[in-house]
């Protein structure tokens, strides 16, 4: 294999890698429990008789839409929320340190029924009590006030809504924190009737199949996931719960909708039992939910419920803080083992320059020089292959299209000129792990999405508005096309010609904090790959004059 095939392999190599990588990440097999089969057509969760385990299943209903009543708008240093009296639900929640992906003039809506462009979907939070007399997400509610507002030096803001019937008084109660992307979302239940009654409480997201799906060239993950101590992080495509609903008990756990960079879970009391839920609702509207048997309450006694709502961007810090386990709904792939502490370096560089353009500069620069040692030998192999290159074309004109005569002269020259063209293959094989690792760490850390470079390039994770860095790509990859030795085939020729307009057009697409990645990293391989030509070409010329200046 010469240096050209070895090139074209590795690359080849790094595209099936990532392609696979993303399968793995879009498909990746989920433990799923049997299905318990049902007839119940209501889309409220309800009781299996049987048994104190819940039955979740429901027969698909395409006429679903969500109950409309009077929104309550709760506004706090992160959030503008609406709140819906009929069942309580979070029905839209805007964040307001975040952008809109469309106009960095407006917020980015996470929940709600339409998008920041105007366009349907559907994702809400709901919650739920099952038993005589008990509010669900159909029950309404009233609140002693339609807007809430958090004050200046107010580190938590209640908002209190309350449902009676026949002497069971059900409060639910939202908690919003300064600085916290957690919401406590409690139920004080308070039996004043004349019978125990045994409550059931759900959590759910409900979410559709077409929205926040990403773009063709880069997909992004939508659907639904969970986690717990035993089984650990699995994820649910919107295909996968419609094979097979989720059907998992646990003590601990939570359950949640991933989207890119951002991500809502609910988290149930600890050490409450559990299970974990799917269904769809109709041909393009799912759900994802937790539900638990409380304890009974005696006639006269009250039970306070406790959960949270984690609902906002995949930053760390926050998802460790939220809940076990959430702090790998950042996924990197197969490669996390690799990308996590990529990132953690990623992170502390920042918090020494803070600007993360500047950050992957130094991160790019550290991993260069890590991998210099490995690197050296695959820039030798091409220098000495460039030395060769003159020599190699003589042998062709010389035999023509006798390949088998070509490539024995070929082993002659390496055998005498003690060069070994394989050498530069493994160095750079072991590197590709890092590379696409880094690739996945870029492309999903939520930390990048509206950071600003300098001058044009104010988003790391949007495209080059001017396209200037994918041209510089472009050039550069033309610059080390130059250096490495010139492909005697002539196919090969073209191919390595029109690699670099290839990969441009690429580029195009692809987030500027990716492409400045891969700038630099070629903008240092060039150096280092001049240097070694350099090198090797001094030695060839001193060989040549017998070691004589």
């Amino acid at each position: 294999m010469d240096t050209r095939r070895l090139v074209l392999f590795v690359i080849f190599s790094m595209s099936i890698l990532m392609l696979w990588d993303a399968w793995q990440r879009q498909h990746a097999p989920v433990e799923i429990a049997p299905q318990v089969a049902s007839n119940n057509a209501d889309t409220t969760p309800t009781i299996n008789a049987t048994s104190s385990a819940v039955n979740s299943n429901v027969a698909v209903d395409n006429d679903y839409k969500l109950q409309v009543g009077q929104r309550i708008t709760v506004t706090t240093d992160l959030y503008k929320a609406d709140i819906e009296t009929t069942g309580g639900d979070l029905r839209r929640l805007e964040l307001l340190k975040h952008r809109s992906a469309d106009n960095d003039k407006a917020n980015f809506i996470l929940l709600g029924d339409v998008d920041a462009t105007g366009k349907p979907m559907t994702y809400v939070a709901q919650t739920g009590l099952l038993g005589v007399d008990l509010p669900t997400h159909k029950s309404l509610f009233t609140s002693v006030a339609t807007q809430y507002q958090m004050q200046e030096g107010q580190d938590a803001l209640e908002v209190r809504l309350s449902s009676v019937s026949n002497g069971v008084t059900v409060d639910k109660v939202y908690i919003f924190h300064r600085n916290k992307y957690v919401i406590d979302v409690n139920y004080e239940i308070k039996n004043s009737s004349a019978l125990a009654i045994t409550p059931t409480v759900y959590y759910q997201i409900v979410h559709d199949d077409e929205s926040n799906q990403g773009s063709a060239l880069m997909p992004t993950f939508t659907g639904g996931s969970y986690y717990t101590d035993s089984v650990k992080f699995k994820k649910l495509s919107f295909k996968d719960m419609t094979k097979e609903p989720l059907r998992v008990t646990s003590n601990d756990g939570w359950v949640g909708l991933l989207q890119h960079y951002f991500v809502s879970a609910w988290i149930p009391k600890e050490g409450l039992a559990r299970e974990f839920y799917t269904e769809k609702l109709n041909e393009h509207i799912y759900r994802i939910g937790t539900k638990s048997t409380l304890s009974i309450i005696p006639p006269g006694a009250s039970l306070i419920v406790p959960a949270r709502l984690f609902s906002g961007p995949q930053t760390k810090h926050d998802l460790t803080e939220a809940a076990p386990g959430l702090e790998y709904t950042v996924d990197y792939g197969w490669l996390t083992v690799v990308a996590a502490p990529l990132f953690w370096v990623l992170s502390k560089i920042h918090g020494l320059v803070n600007n993360w353009g500047v950050a992957i500069i130094l991160l790019t620069l550290l991993i260069k020089a890590a991998f210099y040692p490995l690197s050296a030998k695959s820039y030798r192999s091409m220098a000495q292959m460039r030395e060769l290159a003159p020599r190699l074309e003589i042998l062709k004109q010389k035999f023509g299209d006798d390949r088998q005569k070509m490539q024995m002269a070929m082993m002659d020259i390496y055998k005498t000129e003690k060069i070994n063209p394989m050498s530069g293959c493994l160095p750079i094989l072991i590197q590709i792990p890092v590379f696409i690792s880094l690739y996945w760490m870029l492309l999903g850390s939520v930390e990048l999405r509206h950071a600003p470079f300098f001058g044009w390039i104010q988003d790391l994770s949007a495209v080059d508005p001017y396209y200037i860095l994918p041209i510089i790509m472009g050039l550069s990859m033309i610059i080390q096309t130059k250096l490495n030795p010139k492909p005697t085939d002539p196919i090969q020729a073209k191919v390595m010609t029109w690699m670099p307009v290839v990969f441009s057009v690429f580029f195009f697409f692809f987030p500027s904090g990716l492409v400045l990645y891969w700038v630099v990293n070629n903008i240092i391989s060039i150096w280092q790959q001049w240097y070694v030509n350099k090198s090797i070409h001094a030695a060839a010329l001193l060989k040549k004059s017998g070691g004589k200046h």
